[in-house]
């Protein structure tokens, strides 16, 4: 039988400043602050059935990636708010629009995406599905 995967559980973030992260991502993104680990030390986001683990420059959690670094990430987040609505509220925020709404493809078919950065430079594409 071949080993299969299927889904993607948490990906790992490493941030520069852990306080402006997760404000950024609870503000803007509504996604949850979670606390675990041993004396709750360490800190991730969540979003429906997924996680983003977040690791401190110079203070990663080990194993970590080979080359760690904050601002390498490309990420996309599904949402079944309007991009309208997006588009409203990172004005009300503050926050640039990059580009969008744009067409894309993703995982399971078309999109419609607009792009923003966080904190640390990350590309955040939020995306409608079409």
């Amino acid at each position: 039988m071949p080993t299969t995967l299927s889904a993607l559980d948490h990906l790992v973030l490493t941030v520069r400043d852990l306080d402006k992260t997760l404000s950024f991502y609870t503000d803007v993104l509504g996604m949850t602050p979670i606390s675990f680990g041993e004396d709750a030390a360490r800190w991730a986001l969540g979003f429906g059935a997924q996680k983003i683990n977040l690791h401190v420059a110079g203070a990663e959690f080990e194993p970590k990636a080979e080359c760690p670094a904050p601002g390498s990430g490309d990420l996309c987040f599904l949402s079944t708010t309007a991009l309208t609505e997006w588009q409203t509220h990172l004005e009300r925020l503050g926050i640039t629009i990059l580009d969008g709404p744009v067409p894309r493809t993703g995982a399971t078919g078309p999109l419609m995406s607009l792009y923003i950065r966080d904190p640390d430079g990350n590309l955040i594409e939020i995306s409608n599905p079409v």
